[in-house]
């Protein structure tokens, strides 16, 4: 495992030395992960909007041709 470390103000050190109890550098890295998490599912959601967004051109160019052919007949 890889350590990196954090800086913090004085007065947040202060605090967490109020509660030796918690292990900080594991609520550290989870909430790291859980953000890492965040992103990427958000990047997944954009990759999928991507992809039905030429979908949904199609299918728009495909409804207003079929108007267009209805208004000549």
């Amino acid at each position: 495992m890889v350590s990196i470390t954090l800086s913090v103000p004085e007065e947040v050190r202060i605090m967490m030395r109020r509660f030796p109890e918690v292990n900080w550098s594991a609520l550290v890295r989870k909430s790291i992960m859980n953000k890492i998490n965040e992103i990427n599912m958000k990047e997944e959601a954009f990759k999928q909007l991507k992809k039905e967004e030429s979908f949904n051109d199609w299918a728009v160019k495909l409804i207003r041709k079929g108007r267009r052919d209805e208004s000549r007949s």
